[in-house]
């Protein structure tokens, strides 16, 4: 099969396309024809020689952590799939191919109506936000501001914060704010003078923020928010403990180097979550 590789780590260049030996399906696993993979900030790092924990870099390796495809083939014992059911799947590493195996409780069906390249790029955005909107106790009535509310887990951040019952202030380019009113967040302009849109879109107070930002994004927050255990960052982990606000991974997972959009390699079942991102 066709896969991308690195034999050294490296800059983006070190990507080449090789032919490879098709994965094998063990007990338990499926094998899925990738349609589409999702790019994260873990598979830079791992492109760049960091390896996921429990896990050891194999040159040539083969990196990626997320995917859709349909089911190829199924192992001894699988019974929740079919060959050709279309499916959201996670892995470590391995989705930059033709073919990817996983164990079956790695995969959830993917929605009728959602396509590839959406599909492909939801398991890591999806999870990383699921789990900072939950430890950052978003609920009913409170008023959250998203800094990045655009980004891949920026917008699934907006929609769970929305989906829970709060109202969501999000930063973003103006080229974003359409986007942003069609996820149902406030758009406001990031840079100088943020602390004070934001406080005229909120009179009442800003209750918790999740910062997917990175720059001023956590002492912008700190001047809004007396609560630092409800103001998380996904990027900057200095900031957070200078600050004393939270620095957010997905549970059980530890950051890549660089920290990032995503923070969860090695993470256990994505799909039991609802779970963007570049493909």
């Amino acid at each position: 099969m066709n896969a991308i590789v690195f034999s050294e780590p490296g800059p983006p260049d070190v990507l080449r396309l090789s032919e490879v030996d098709e994965p094998e399906v063990a007990p338990g696993q499926v094998r899925v024809r990738v349609r589409a993979a999702g790019v994260q900030p873990a598979d830079l790092a791992v492109r760049k020689g960091w390896a996921p924990p429990g896990t050891e870099l194999r040159l040539p390796q083969i990196p990626g952590n997320e995917f859709a495809g349909t089911v190829d083939r199924l192992g001894k014992g699988v019974r929740a799939f079919t060959v050709d059911d279309e499916v959201i799947g996670f892995t470590t590493l391995g989705s930059y191919a033709e073919l990817v195996t996983v164990d079956a409780a790695q995969l959830v069906a993917k929605p009728a109506g959602m396509t590839w390249e959406t599909a492909g790029a939801l398991s890591a955005s999806g999870q990383t936000a699921h789990t900072a909107i939950e430890d950052l106790g978003v609920g009913p009535g409170d008023t959250v501001l998203v800094h990045a509310a655009a980004g891949g887990v920026g917008s699934m951040a907006v929609q769970l914060a929305r989906h829970r019952g709060a109202t969501v202030i999000g930063t973003g380019s103006e080229a974003s704010h359409g986007h942003l009113r069609a996820l149902g967040a406030v758009p406001v302009a990031y840079g100088d003078g943020l602390v004070g849109r934001v406080r005229a879109l909120a009179p009442q107070g800003v209750d918790a923020a999740l910062d997917a930002a990175g720059g001023d994004a956590v002492s912008v927050s700190v001047e809004l928010i007396d609560d630092r255990a409800r103001i998380g960052t996904l990027v900057d982990f200095e900031a957070a403990g200078r600050h004393g606000v939270r620095a957010l991974t997905s549970r059980g997972g530890r950051r890549p180097p660089g920290g990032g959009d995503q923070a969860h390699p090695g993470q256990g079942r994505p799909a039991g979550r609802p779970n963007g991102s570049a493909t």
